[in-house]
Formats: structure tokens, sequence, C-alpha cells
């Protein structure tokens, strides 16, 4: 069903008054987040009787910032991703591994999506380094990840993870997530996948924020158009856009072909734009490149 905009502010005050209750005092709210609140639907005339203030006003109440309009529309308001809070990245490491925890338990316990929680086996929530640089986003799990409980293991991530390892780093330094922690159901059907809707993936995104502030990687690569779509809420081409960084709330982002297209396609020139594309990700973040990494797929099928 459709994320209101009441259940929306819900989601946000639960996760202020999680902040709160961890000593978290005050919290940098960005003009594009209070202009998504302040475009929230006109409140109903008053009551005959006071009416308690809402919990919103309560749960923001120490986070000072610029006053907001009040609401000019009767349109519903913005999506539970606009409203999810970013969190403070001075969080010490302790404290970081507790946060991350609860949000997987959260995660965990999820009943958002009914026919979703209905038909997994597991919620994939994510995995890796919580203090990587480098965080992968895939769509959603698959048959295999839904049965282990981990992003990326069937072929499409034994594949990743040779591409991880070839840049140089051992698959559990780096964080991988997707969009989506539920295999999109597929009724009827013992095997295959199916791409998760806008939806599902706006309802699901929350969890993909609080990780991606939690371990504010320096560079998020997207694998394939659903995950930059589920990022950023438009359809892409992936075609057009990789090889491109673009930017996802001030981290570079580095769109690139979904691994399982690979395996699709087993084509020597889409390797090679997949791999250029890591190349990029490597010197952006200072890595070392050899001459051999530079020349992968260059002139035979590696």
């Amino acid at each position: 069903m459709p994320v209101t905009y009441s259940e929306s502010l819900d989601v946000a005050i639960q996760y202020l008054q999680q902040l709160k209750a961890r000593g978290v005092k005050y919290l940098t709210v960005s003009p594009s987040t209070l202009a998504a609140l302040s475009n929230g639907p006109r409140p109903s005339p008053p009551a005959t009787r006071p009416v308690k203030a809402p919990r919103a006003e309560a749960a923001l109440r120490e986070a000072p910032t610029k006053p907001v309009a009040p609401p000019a529309s009767t349109d519903e308001g913005p999506s539970i991703a606009v409203l999810a809070p970013r969190v403070p990245s001075s969080l010490s490491g302790e404290a970081k591994a507790a946060a991350m925890s609860e949000l997987r338990e959260r995660a965990l316990g999820c009943q958002k999506c009914p026919r979703l929680a209905t038909s997994r086996q597991n919620v994939v929530f994510g995995v890796g380094d919580i203090n990587s640089p480098l965080l992968f986003v895939g769509e959603a799990p698959g048959a295999d990840e839904d049965s282990q409980g981990e992003p990326f293991v069937g072929q499409a991530g034994q594949l990743l993870t040779r591409i991880i390892q070839t840049m140089g780093f051992p698959r559990n330094t780096v964080y991988i997530a997707n969009v989506l922690k539920c295999r999109p159901d597929t009724p009827g059907q013992t095997a295959g996948n199916r791409k998760p809707t806008a939806e599902e993936m706006g309802t699901c995104l929350p969890y993909l924020l609080a990780q991606i502030d939690l371990i504010q990687p320096k560079i998020i690569v997207a694998l394939g158009g659903t995950a930059m779509e589920g990022l950023f809420g438009r359809v892409v081409a992936i075609t057009k856009v990789r090889g491109h960084f673009q930017a996802f709330r001030d981290i570079p982002v580095m769109p690139t072909y979904h691994p399982s297209y690979l395996l699709r396609t087993q084509a020597l020139g889409v390797k090679r734009q997949l791999w250029e594309d890591m190349l990029q990700v490597l010197e952006k973040l200072g890595r070392p490149i050899s001459e051999r990494q530079r020349n992968y797929f260059l002139s035979s099928v590696q």
C-alpha cells in the first residue's frame, strides 16, 4: 500500500527518538528536507477542545533549524525516503556498531510489505565492514540470497566478489547491501526473479539510507539501473549513465552494470566498460592501480 505522509512521519519520529535515547542532541537538517516537510498536508481545522502537539514537534524540538513555512498544499506528503534523518558521522566505533545492530533488528522484524514478509525466507540486511570507504548497492535479493540471508551470494554475487578482489579489496572489507531487503515475491514460480516495484523500493529505502548515514562511505557503486532508480527515485538507462559519477546526499555514486548482466552477455566490451568504471572508483579513492589492473579486458577475456 502507498506510504502516507503520516506513516512517513511516524518512521522519522521513531528514528529521532532512538537517536535521542543514544544521546544525540542535534541533527543537520538540509534545506531540501525542510522544503519537503513544508509541503506536507494542510492541517485540519482546530477541534473544539485543545489538541495535544503532534509527536513530530516534540521529537524535533531539540534540533535547531530554520522556521518551516506553513504547509501550502493538500497533496500527499514527501516520500518516506525524504524524511529519513541523517545520522551524525561523529558516532564512535562502538556506538556506530550498536546503531547498525539496532537497525538490523528493526529490518529483520519489518512487516511493511505484507506479501514480501510472508513469502521471504530471510531479510537480507547487508554485510561487510561498516567503516569501509566503499559501498556496493544492488536492487534486491534473489533466491540464493533469500535462502542464505546475505546479499550477492549466487552466481552474480560470486562475480561481484571477483570484481571486488581484483580491485584489491577482500570482500569483507567493503559493505554490500540492496535497496530492497526482501526478495520480491514471484507467485506461482519456484525459480526466477522479478524487478522490485517503485513502491516496494520506496518503502524499504529508509533502511538503506540509514545504512549509508552510518557507514559514511566515500563512494557508492550502484549495480544496475534498478539500484539507481531506487536511490534517485527515477528510471534511468544504465548504458547512458554508467561511467559518470552522480551525487547522492553529497556522496559520489558510480553507476555501472549489474554483475548478472555480464553473466548474460559475456561480451568483452561490456566487461571492459564495467572495469573502467571500477578504475574510476579506485582513482577517486586514491588507491594504487597496477599496469596489469589497467589492462584487464583489453584484448582477451579474463
